[in-house]
């Protein structure tokens, strides 16, 4: 049986951004249906749609932090700061692995607004070398902040 870091990366090798794949392997999990997750996390690929802010695979994992343990009333501060908690967590945990939680910075000098951005990107195989490894690590470690140690 595939890992879910294996399924994550297997959506991105299919043609997923990095945060429906990291989304997507958890929504089943978290009462989402698979194709409403897709649709949500569509635009915050490539650091939110190609702008290279945040990267798409930990934007993917801050919305299944939400799905698991955000708020639906005003008055339930508890959870909000349960999920801001939980999400400053897989942040500090993927910049100690990564350097970073900007794409612009996990790409140092692509820009993926261009067409030339995405060849060099494509030339330079940045998928396989930096985002699938970055997409992998969030699952792992979302892993470890929703399910808990022993969730395998």
């Amino acid at each position: 049986m595939n890992s879910r870091s294996d399924e994550a990366v297997a959506m991105m090798v299919a043609g997923f951004n990095c945060a429906q794949s990291v989304f997507g392997v958890f929504c089943a999990d978290l009462g989402l249906d698979q194709k409403t997750a897709l649709k949500l996390a569509t635009g915050f690929g490539a650091g939110l749609a190609n702008k290279q802010e945040i990267c798409g695979a930990v934007s993917g994992g801050i919305m299944a932090i939400g799905l698991k343990h955000g708020r639906t009333q005003t008055s339930d501060l508890e959870a909000k700061e349960r999920t801001y908690l939980l999400a400053n967590e897989l942040m500090a945990r993927f910049k100690v692995k990564f350097g970073s939680c900007l794409c612009r910075e996990l790409l140092p000098g692509i820009n993926l607004v261009t067409a030339a951005g995405h060849t060099r990107y494509k030339e330079k195989n940045l998928a396989e070398t930096v985002c699938r490894p970055c997409v992998a690590e969030t699952v792992r470690i979302l892993e470890d902040i929703l399910l808990g140690p022993g969730h395998c």
